[in-house]
């Protein structure tokens, strides 16, 4: 089963590491990143770009209105997103529970994947009945 863990972290904390202390904080993610892929769990993964360079969208009174920035003012910010192949949801969590961001007082929400193949497929079919009314 596909599992979906967001990642997050203040990024003052990142950003006010030593680079030798980013260097070695990135290579022990990604070192863990192998341990995954070895298992078989790590199914891809992505680091976000820092919440400044971030835009939010809204419908608002009939338009898309857009705000600099990211949707919430939080202490931690979503700083990327790991897909993983585990049993079940207790089993995630043990596989991210080692993940080196937890130690750098980061955090995970892991959240089990809802699969968007049989929703695809209902749409498709619904929308290809109303084309040939």
């Amino acid at each position: 089963m596909k599992y979906i863990c967001l990642g997050y972290m203040e990024e003052k904390k990142f950003s006010g590491m030593s680079e030798s202390e980013r260097n070695s904080f990135v290579d022990q993610c990604f070192a863990y990143d192998d341990v995954l892929k070895e298992g078989g769990h790590f199914v891809s993964g992505e680091a976000l770009d820092s919440v400044r360079s971030a835009a939010t969208l809204r419908f608002q009174n009939g338009n898309v209105s857009v705000t600099d920035g990211p949707f919430a003012e939080t202490k931690e910010q979503l700083g990327g997103i790991m897909i993983l192949e585990a049993n079940d949801l207790n089993h995630a969590i043990q596989l991210m529970s080692k993940h080196p961001s937890i130690r750098m007082g980061g955090c995970f929400e892991i959240r089990p994947s809802a699969g968007l193949e049989q929703m695809v497929e209902e749409s498709e079919r619904r929308r290809s009945e109303r084309n040939q009314r």
